[in-house]
């Protein structure tokens, strides 16, 4: 009996992931309904009805593909992902990584998505799952309604896992003390992309003090002790961590040489620019839930932003993600029935570039499923495929977050000696097991 074919997918949430799974099927010539309920309504973490609105960090991380992360997203550009396609276009500078501006991004997504004619775009709270006739993506992200959680609560019948995460603040750049700080990218990578605050010992240990004993605003509707994502610890509580914990984290001086001093300071903060116009600034790695005042009392200590203005102070919000080794194929399809799929970070992916690429995978493979083909299986010795392999491994029995990294991909055959070769030959492997594999599919 042939596969039953409807060339049609219904996707909820028009995030990074959403707006990569409504490409994808686009471009296969799968029409897409995606369903967004901003801005007519918001969640606590959002300003704009932008697509694929970036709501902490602008950084999208490293591009080199010695790096997993930069690896992924040379798999992505392979596949032409319109995420690649937009970040290209947005990009700012920030050295070795990859960083857009806030504005522009969503804003060319946006504008490339809703003059494509196989989507339909409707701007509407999807309350519940679409009829059982086409497939589905569920994308609407970890902030997701009130009324769809529930919906999704009842049919997978598992309880929600969930974490606590937090942004930066953002910075005028005029405000600023420039003859305080000096500019340069950690290593030479970059030239002059970020700016830098310096801090000697005494500097550093009075701020740690203040950081650590500052009041955190409360977290209505959430339980009593936060449970916080590993690699995006809100700064207040690494101050809490000890004395050094900051410096071998985000202060860290490593590879940053003062010009007026022409040594390494003690500790360093970072400025990243947010916006082409280079306008606005964040303070990299300052994730935090203080309380505003405090957030200005405190971060005023900084050498350089001590009259500095506030345009956006830090926040934090939940994120709720699902148990998805026990619920989820390796292509993101849900075990108990092949037409409904999940992505971006409600699945447990970890970062933009892992909620866009899970997004790419089950865009590819619900267009499929609509148009009576098989799965596309991406290979394990893909970053792709490690990160589809990691959120489905049925063995996993306390699933966590997890951006890509090179422990997920399979280890060479032979020994390679040196972190840098070992990674980009890992790197060039997996290119050429894409390559093959996109030949074999003809993708």
């Amino acid at each position: 009996m042939p596969a039953r074919r409807n060339n049609r997918v219904n996707i909820i949430g028009a995030g990074l992931a959403g707006c990569e799974a409504a490409w994808q099927l686009a471009k296969s010539g799968v029409c897409v309904t995606l369903y967004e309920m901003r801005p007519a309504k918001t969640t606590s973490a959002h300003k704009t009805g932008l697509f694929a609105e970036l709501v902490c960090s602008n950084s999208l991380r490293a591009e080199n593909i010695e790096n997993a992360v930069g690896l992924l997203k040379k798999e992505m550009a392979c596949l032409d992902s319109l995420i690649m396609r937009a970040a290209d276009c947005a990009r700012v500078p920030a050295g070795g990584a990859l960083a857009v501006d806030r504005e522009k991004f969503p804003l060319y997504i946006t504008e490339f998505l809703s003059g494509n004619r196989f989507i339909e775009i409707v701007r509407a709270e999807a309350a519940g799952l679409p009829p059982p006739d086409d497939p589905v993506i569920v994308a609407a992200g970890p902030l997701l309604s009130g009324a769809l959680a529930a919906a999704v609560q009842k049919l997978l019948g598992e309880g929600y896992l969930y974490f606590h995460y937090a942004a930066a603040p953002l910075l005028s750049y005029d405000s600023i003390d420039k003859e305080k700080v000096f500019r340069a990218s950690r290593y030479g990578k970059g030239g002059g992309d970020y700016i830098n605050c310096p801090l000697d010992q005494k500097e550093y240990s009075a701020f740690r003090r203040a950081l650590a004993a500052a009041e955190v605003a409360d977290l209505k509707d959430f339980e009593e002790k936060p449970l916080f994502f590993e690699g995006c610890m809100p700064i207040e509580e690494m101050a809490a961590r000890g004395e050094e914990t900051m410096r071998y984290g985000p202060l860290k001086p490593v590879g940053l040489t003062d010009p007026k001093t022409g040594v390494e300071p003690y500790a360093v903060v970072q400025l990243r620019q947010d916006n082409a116009a280079a306008t606005v600034y964040n303070i990299v790695g300052f994730q935090t839930r203080l309380k505003w005042p405090e957030q200005k009392r405190v971060f005023s200590m900084i050498p350089g932003l001590e009259n500095v203005e506030f345009l956006r102070y830090g926040v934090m919000h939940r994120n709720t993600f699902i148990n998805s080794p026990k619920l989820l194929t390796n292509t993101f399809s849900l075990r108990q029935d092949p037409r409904i799929f999940f992505a971006g970070q409600l699945t447990g992916v970890e970062g933009y570039v892992e909620a866009a690429a899970s997004g790419l995978v089950a865009g590819l493979n619900a267009g499929r499923a609509a148009r009576g083909l098989g799965s596309a299986v991406f290979p394990a010795e893909t970053a792709l495929g490690a990160l589809a392999n990691y959120i489905s491994n049925h063995a996993v029995t306390d699933f966590q977050p997890m951006n890509i990294n090179f422990g997920l991909l399979p280890s060479l055959a032979e020994k390679v000696r040196g972190k840098k070769n070992r990674n980009g030959q890992i790197a060039a492997r997996a290119l050429q097991a894409l390559d093959r594999f996109c030949a074999k599919e003809n993708l």
